[in-house]
């Protein structure tokens, strides 16, 4: 792979792009989905190679522009969809024979900077968080969610040690005032928390990746992606996924772990288990990359990035219903009504 090929250009950082490309081997050629377009930084590296075909997905339509460009430059070759992960199989049909799908999860720079849609705890606008196509706004989750739940969202998406707390206090300042603004939302957990402070972590950081996994469904965005890619694969075609916190990784490694020829017994001593769960992908090893020294010191966001891959075998596609019912809380909890 000629490493003059690919190319960072802030503020569109495709994490590991130098990995991603040479795990997809597009000098080969062959059909490409990006279900997470962006700033369209893996798409138009795979472009670069003359006999591939990119399907690309996102569902912020902030992504139109970029990718009308690439429409109109590899006319043919490219195509783009403002749809979910869950809508994958609206996208592809039986003619289509993938060789890879990438899943680069988690929030954009994009949507990270852009103060006006309330990601960042920087912002002083009103607390939005929709990554586009989502039913509710995380203003609404704050006003309108009870206690219990808002304590279980923030702890069980943001991972918050500190939940209980924040909700207590969410629900006693919006008895007083609708919680509308970010600034609003960051005076009560800073007041919440503790006050020996992780200087590297912000104190609103968890609590804002809770409610935006959970107004975007992106738990449930995530597995139903994953099984849709998977169902599309061709034999020895590649699953992708950069995942960014512990809960996307978590999913990532059980799918691939559970569902391989070589999958794990949950202990030696054990039995060999009995299940009819299907054998999806050849040996799994467990293993997945970082980002190196050099590209963190440029993009810092790809500290936290884990890649895994696995390649499918040439068994029939069955529904690999065991990764529901393993995540079925995450689930659940992500549909609850607001």
């Amino acid at each position: 792979m000629n490493a003059a090929q690919t190319s960072l250009d802030p503020p569109h950082f495709p994490v590991m792009l130098k990995e991603v490309i040479e795990i997809c081997s597009p000098k080969n050629g062959g059909s490409f989905v990006d279900c997470t377009f962006g700033g369209g930084g893996y798409s138009k590296e795979l472009l670069k190679f003359p006999n591939t075909k990119v399907i690309a997905l996102d569902r912020d339509k902030g992504a139109i522009r970029e990718a009308e460009k690439l429409k109109e430059r590899f006319s043919g070759r490219f195509s783009f969809y403002n749809e979910k992960f869950s809508n994958l199989d609206l996208i592809l049909n039986e003619k289509n024979s993938i060789d890879t799908f990438i899943f680069d999860l988690g929030i954009s720079s994009n949507q990270l900077l852009d103060l006006d849609r309330g990601f960042s705890f920087k912002s002083n606008k009103r607390i939005d968080m929709n990554m586009g196509l989502s039913e509710i706004s995380a203003e609404e989750v704050l006003n309108e969610v009870d206690e219990k739940n808002l304590k279980l969202i923030i702890k069980t998406f943001g991972e918050e040690k500190e939940g209980s707390r924040i909700a207590k206090n969410i629900v006693r300042a919006r008895e007083k005032k609708r919680i509308s603004l970010v600034p609003e939302l960051v005076k009560i957990i800073e007041a919440s928390k503790k006050k020996i402070f992780n200087k590297k972590i912000n104190v609103c950081t968890k609590t804002f990746q809770a409610l935006r996994i959970f107004v975007n469904k992106e738990i449930t965005e995530l597995i139903e992606g994953i099984i849709t890619a998977a169902k599309f694969l061709k034999a020895d075609g590649k699953i992708v996924v950069i995942t960014f916190h512990s809960i996307e990784d978590k999913i990532i490694k059980f799918f691939f772990n559970y569902y391989s020829k070589n999958r794990s017994k949950p202990s030696r001593y054990f039995p060999e288990e009995e299940t009819k769960a299907p054998i999806l992908f050849h040996n799994n090893n467990n293993k997945f990359l970082k980002a190196s020294p050099k590209e963190i010191n440029i993009n810092p966001k790809s500290r936290s990035a884990k890649l895994r891959f696995i390649m499918r075998n040439n068994e029939q596609f069955k529904d690999p219903d065991e990764l529901k019912i393993k995540f079925k809380r995450y689930l659940d909890l992500e549909n609850i009504n607001v």
